[in-house]
């Protein structure tokens, strides 16, 4: 189960990264669901995580903002960074079902493992979500 939602995680990430170039959620999360052979109930939930996301932007964005190092923009950060911020953010203050922040950072560091801008954005995503989680 952890291994699915985990897959259901890049899902998201994927569709959230598209977004960045593009309009149309609907085309994304389908495009980032067809690499994944996920239950509908996990496709249901990527559905959510992205729209919902992108819905409380203006909000996770604020709050990621809040906690950058002073003189950092968020507009600053790799593309990859910035989504995996945001989605870790969405899922542990504004998904129904919130993830406990060592839950969030941990899937959030596996992110930055695969997708990271670079070898320090685990160590970078890890201190902006450690705070906003205090």
């Amino acid at each position: 189960v952890a291994m699915e939602r985990t897959k259901a995680r890049e899902a998201a990430f994927k569709a959230l990264f598209q977004l960045e170039y593009q309009d149309g959620a609907e085309e994304a999360i389908n495009y980032a669901l067809e690499e994944y052979d996920l239950k509908n109930r996990l496709k249901r939930r990527v559905a959510q995580t992205v729209q919902g996301t992108k819905l409380n932007q203006g909000e996770i964005d604020e709050l990621i903002s809040a906690h950058l190092k002073t003189g950092w923009k968020l507009s600053r950060l790799a593309i990859t960074d910035r989504v995996i911020l945001r989605l870790s953010v969405y899922e542990m203050c504004f998904a129904e079902n919130k993830l406990d922040p060592p839950i969030a950072i941990n899937e959030a560091l596996k992110l930055a493992k695969l997708y990271g801008s670079s070898d320090t954005s685990g160590k970078f995503i890890n201190g902006v979500l450690s705070a906003i989680a205090k």
